[in-house]
């Protein structure tokens, strides 16, 4: 597993501390979960999202990886 340093303003950092115990859980898994919310995922994550949403719809390869890239570059021009 990779360390990572981030700076946060001490307001933010507390309120994130707070939240995190409050839970039950730690700032890692709370940074975590905020990442892949925004849809930040692996390369394999998202290939196997994509293969997966192929198999639902019944959507061939092709199909499938044109309508994700549209949907993600819609998506993050918001």
């Amino acid at each position: 597993m990779s360390r990572i340093t981030i700076t946060l303003p001490d307001e933010l950092h507390r309120a994130l501390k707070a939240a995190a115990a409050k839970r039950g859980r730690t700032i890692a898994s709370m940074v975590a979960e905020s990442l892949e919310a925004y849809g930040i995922k692996s390369p394999e994550a998202s290939a196997d999202l994509v293969a997966r949403a192929r198999r639902h719809a019944a959507m061939a390869e092709d199909e499938a990886t044109a309508l994700a890239l549209r949907e993600t570059k819609e998506h993050r021009s918001r």
